[in-house]
């Protein structure tokens, strides 16, 4: 479990008041009674820029006292280029920098996530995320929402990098949050955490790269290639590759799957936040002859997977290059987290 999630205990005890919680219930995969609620349309809800710059202020108000002291310094000790982007963000915006940086290490504090790289028979990689965004940030008793989720959905953002007027790779984003969550190199790699990786030509590079670069904080890096059996997860300390886990061609009943909770391959998840066990179940209901963006997208819509903090689910695939970023929500009765 990655040390961020206690800072936001911390913060969330801080300014809690008491709200009632949806009651809970059983996790359930679409897949048992054959929905698909994939749909590639909808990938085309997602705009291509709307910044809400005024978006932190209103939602931890309380908070922004002490932000600015403690984070207003901290932008001159981050690396190239992430300190001069963040300067000319608040620049730009005449928002403080000291908020711009909470802005930004967010990612670090409020996230628990759900990645999945698989292979399908043939060998075809796709690699899918869900991104759950904004944990002990502001719950509605009314709606039974996270507002910080709720927020951020009217944020998300596609991107082309372009270099010598090619794309060099894409990804989604928060607007305003200068770092890469999700992102495809066509014909090289696809990766879900935070990273740029305009250098690395191929996925073995990437690999390289992502287990031995010294890091501001601990990370999984999740990683997926283009020939068969590259996938992998790094579970990375600030110097050194802590764990390394790999798609398995040994293994025919699991090997041909990775997916990663926040969690340490090697450890147990924590009982209060077990996406584990049901997103494994349901990728064993799907079974890898039915690998494909509609598989793995309806097993990232099953619960708990799919809760009250989704804002998101991308679907990459290295080969042909397709990238869709597909809005999500958890109406009704859905775990908080």
């Amino acid at each position: 479990m990655r040390p961020g999630f206690l800072l936001a205990v911390v913060l969330a005890v801080a300014s809690a008041r008491h709200v009632d919680l949806p009651a809970p219930y059983s996790d359930f995969c679409i897949l048992k009674n054959n929905t698909n609620l994939y749909d590639p349309q909808k990938q085309f809800d997602i705009p291509w820029l709307v910044v809400l710059i005024d978006l932190i202020e209103p939602l931890i108000p309380n908070a922004l006292e002490w932000v600015d002291l403690l984070f207003g310094d901290l932008e001159q000790r981050l690396p190239q280029p992430y300190k001069d982007e963040i300067q000319s963000i608040a620049e730009d915006t005449g928002i403080p920098v000291g908020q711009i940086v909470i802005y930004n290490i967010f990612y670090e504090i409020f996230t628990v996530c759900t990645s999945i790289i698989a292979q399908d028979p043939t060998g075809h990689i796709i690699h899918a995320r869900n991104l759950d965004f904004g944990l002990f940030l502001g719950w509605n008793p009314d709606t039974h929402e996270w507002e910080i989720s709720s927020a951020l959905r009217k944020m998300i953002i596609n991107v082309n990098w372009i270099k010598d007027g090619k794309i060099l790779y894409k990804s989604n984003n928060f607007a305003g949050y200068v770092g890469i969550y999700n992102g495809m190199k066509k014909g090289a790699f696809s990766i879900t955490a935070n990273e740029r990786f305009q250098t690395a030509g191929a996925y073995t590079d990437a690999k390289a790269h992502l287990m031995s670069t010294p890091m501001l904080s601990p990370v999984y890096y999740i990683l997926g290639g283009l020939n068969p059996w590259e996938g992998s997860i790094i579970t990375r300390s600030l110097n050194g590759t802590d764990l390394l886990t790999e798609l398995d061609p040994n293994d025919t009943k699991t090997g041909w799957y990775l997916l990663e909770t926040n969690y340490d391959q090697d450890k147990p998840t924590l009982y209060l936040d077990d996406r584990r066990t049901p997103g494994n179940s349901c990728m064993q209901k799907l079974s890898q002859k039915n690998v494909n963006f509609q598989g793995i997208f309806n097993v990232l819509s099953s619960r708990t997977n799919l809760n009250k903090l989704t804002t998101y689910t991308v679907l990459m695939d290295v080969q042909n290059g397709r990238f869709e970023t597909i809005m999500q929500s958890c109406p009704g009765y859905c775990w908080p987290f």
